[in-house]
């Protein structure tokens, strides 16, 4: 049932440590398509990361009894773990039958895997690249503007990011903004395939942003701190808006 996906993200909390065995480290690998003839937009490649992460924890397959829920519970209550790698043509087609959900945004594709032990990812998954996956464009600043209830998900303007790290970030963000609806507007927001824009917010904005979040209106992500920004950095937050 719904419920029980939904029920999951609105009731993780995070935190923990690390077992001690880094093979037993739990983590969502996230795989961003990036050819070379037809290199990816940086807004679009986020707004497909967000989008498979989400759709992935809401999907009826994470449901009790489904056979997704053992890794997508594991994973919640542990700390969340994303690792983004690239791949192109024969490599990115060698993951689509592993079990995982595919966004796509204005012709930008990353498919999400359901997680499990970093020790035990399926070697097709493993041999992708983690780094370079950088890409050209910028993200819009203004509001998004649309007719369909959904988040925006704002990145913090002092941060960088590579287009992984950030990836990874939005799509955390995406599972934490489902909080944001109640269990019926969460179920119709997912059935419309859970509509979200990625932007970068300016200064003042970020600022409105970190309030709103203290007061539950909005909800952020503060990052662990492994890679590329500094403990407890505040990176992406989650509004509701339409787009």
């Amino acid at each position: 049932m719904f419920v029980d996906s939904y029920d999951r993200l609105v009731g993780y909390a995070g935190g923990g440590e690390d077992p001690e065995e880094p093979a037993d480290v739990l983590a969502m690998q996230m795989v961003l398509e990036i050819e070379k003839t037809y290199p990816p937009s940086r807004h679009g490649l986020l707004v497909a990361a967000a989008r498979a992460a989400v759709l992935l924890c809401l999907d009826g397959r994470g449901a009790e009894d489904g056979p997704w829920a053992p890794g997508l519970d594991a994973w919640c209550d542990a700390r969340i773990r994303k690792i983004a790698r690239r791949a192109r043509g024969k490599q990115w087609r060698d993951v689509q039958g592993l079990w995982g959900v595919t966004a796509e945004h204005d012709g930008c594709r990353v498919r999400a895997f359901v997680p499990g032990r970093v020790g035990d990812v399926d070697q097709r998954i493993r041999k992708l690249q983690i780094g370079g996956t950088d890409v050209d464009g910028d993200l819009p600043v203004d509001d998004p503007t649309g007719d369909s209830d959904g988040l925006c998900l704002w990145l913090a303007p002092s941060l960088e990011m590579s287009v992984g790290k950030a990836a990874a970030q939005v799509g955390h963000a995406s599972m934490l903004g489902v909080a944001l609806f109640t269990l019926e507007e969460a179920e119709s927001w997912y059935s419309a395939g859970c509509p979200l824009d990625v932007r970068l917010a300016d200064t003042a904005r970020w600022s409105a942003l970190r309030a709103a979040a203290d007061i539950g209106a909005a909800a952020a992500v503060r990052d662990a701190g492994f890679t590329e920004v500094a403990p407890g950095s505040m990176t992406v937050v989650a509004e509701r808006a339409s787009v």
